[in-house]
């Protein structure tokens, strides 16, 4: 798991210390709060809820995000950080109106990847409302099994 713990964030690494923390402080660091920019435009006030779980090969990331399509999203993956956004104007497209009630909806959320992560293979998906994130890990970061070791 060490090898997990050597987060890079601005293009430096962090603390050794980090290797003696504990893996919910580690959580915290990977998706955190301060991952989230200071700034972003989002009118209903609230960002899209996320669920995050791992596996032995992935990671894997879950953002409710209902009423919107695929294209409305973008996703982009710069120096192990990861931004999703949308953002989607809505009305009605009539001209001859008398009342016309703009609507506007956007939200941006970025996550610091740790460089433990194999970002050729990052596959996402949108349904039902869910869009889904897969972050398949490096082989050098997979846990390896454990084995006996004969001695001769």
């Amino acid at each position: 798991m060490s090898a997990l713990m050597n987060i890079k964030r601005n293009g430096r690494h962090r603390d050794a210390s980090l290797a003696h923390r504990n893996w919910s402080n580690w959580i915290d660091d990977f998706f955190g709060s301060e991952a989230l920019p200071s700034t972003f435009a989002n009118t209903s006030g609230t960002l899209p809820k996320v669920n995050i779980s791992e596996t032995e090969d992935n990671y894997f990331v879950d953002l409710a995000i209902p009423g919107l399509k695929k294209s409305d999203f973008n996703i982009d993956l710069d120096n192990e950080v990861l931004t999703i956004s949308a953002e989607v104007k809505t009305g009605e497209k009539n001209e001859n109106y008398t009342r016309r009630e703009f609507g506007y909806t956007s939200f941006k959320r970025t996550f610091t990847l740790p460089d433990t992560i194999d970002d050729s293979k990052i596959k996402a998906n949108y349904e039902d409302g869910i869009l889904s994130i897969t972050l398949p890990k490096r082989e050098e970061a997979k846990p390896k099994p454990s084995r006996v070791i004969e001695i001769s």
